[in-house]
């Protein structure tokens, strides 16, 4: 069976096909710039058009959607019904979730009768407890506007998990398992024994750890208070939290870790300082994971910054565990999220 897989972005659309079951990847590529001027691409369907000229035979196609809501806790075959609920869930996803739907109305009208696939970044984390997921807020902000927390990034935590149970020889139902995607957004994610228990991203992608243009944690207050002495409205601020801080805001060099590392070693101490406050954020969520586990078997590092710097890992790792008579297993599993999409899809169309 061929399988494409699309992620489809505000700007982009990245692509890869696999034949399944085998898993052989067989292209991948990336389209960007979409509806820029000079591009070339208008627009999604015209970007899609112009990839499955590359393609023939497509048997089913499998879309990443960021935000599924409570709704979707498992991928799904899409049809009207899902579209309209995805659509739905564009008011807090409005960045991604209308991009993601693009991709599907477009495959849609180039290929009917092909069966679609819908998985979401959100529905690994939906095994979480409600006494991790609410907010300290009036209840009738859950129940009247969904203000809880999501998670994300739980098609790469899934994938990685059970990649480290392999690794392990170990069935991945017997495992405790903190999971660290580490990039230019970051999470981690308590899995126990296979379900994910809690995640550091909350009811958007802003909570939790220091990333790469993100701050992550903060005193909410601290929203208020700066909007006051900025006099910024809440477009201002939301570009402030979001474009300008975490790694890039705090160094006020940038957003990549590489280019950290070479300040640092060059002297740079606001540099050194965003490191560190980075891999202090990390070492802090494992700790307080270690404990909602009640022990941990295996901590995976994923991502660009988890899977190629050595030193942050070290730096995160040392000292975290040595309260512990039983170290977990400290592993470095490359993501594969497109392969994820390309199973969870292979398995619903092959189910029928």
């Amino acid at each position: 069976m061929k399988i494409l897989v699309i992620n489809s972005g505000s700007s982009s659309i990245k692509y890869r096909v696999f034949s399944m079951p085998a898993e052989d990847s067989l292209l991948k590529g990336v389209l960007e710039n979409i509806g820029e001027r000079g591009s070339g691409v208008p627009d999604h369907f015209s970007g899609l058009r112009k990839i499955l000229a590359e393609i023939t035979g497509v048997d089913a196609v499998g879309h990443r959607v960021v935000h599924g809501g409570e709704r979707f806790r498992e991928p799904v075959v899409v049809d009207n019904g899902v579209i309209a609920r995805i659509k739905k869930c564009c008011a807090i996803a409005p960045l991604h979730n209308p991009a993601n739907l693009s991709g599907i109305t477009a495959c849609k009208k180039l290929l009917p009768g092909v069966k679609q696939t819908a998985v979401f970044d959100t529905a690994f984390h939906q095994s979480m407890p409600d006494h991790v997921y609410m907010y300290g807020l009036p209840y009738e902000y859950y129940s009247r506007f969904g203000v809880r927390k999501y998670g994300f990034h739980g098609t790469s935590h899934e994938f990685v998990a059970a990649e480290a149970a392999a690794k392990l020889g170990r069935k991945l139902s017997s495992l405790k398992i903190i999971t660290c995607h580490l990039g230019n957004g970051c999470s981690i994610a308590a899995i126990d024994r296979g379900r994910s228990v809690d995640t550091s991203m909350g009811f958007t992608p802003l909570e939790g750890l220091l990333m790469g243009t993100r701050c992550g944690d903060i005193d909410p207050a601290l929203v208020t208070y700066i909007m006051r002495k900025k006099r910024m409205d809440t477009r201002q601020i939301e570009e402030l939290l979001n474009k300008r801080s975490g790694l890039k805001g705090v160094s006020g060099i940038s957003n990549d870790m590489r280019d950290l590392d070479k300040a640092s070693a060059a002297g740079n101490k606001r540099s050194a300082l965003a490191v560190r406050m980075f891999c202090y954020r990390v070492k802090k969520y494992i700790g307080a994971y270690t404990a909602v586990l009640g022990g941990c078997d295996a901590l995976v590092f994923t991502g660009g910054i988890g899977e190629n710097k050595a030193n942050v890992r070290k730096e995160i790792c040392r000292g975290a565990f040595d309260a512990l008579l039983r170290k977990p297993a400290v592993l470095v599993i490359p993501t594969n999220e497109e392969l994820m999409i390309a199973r969870q899809t292979y398995r619903l169309v092959k189910r029928g």
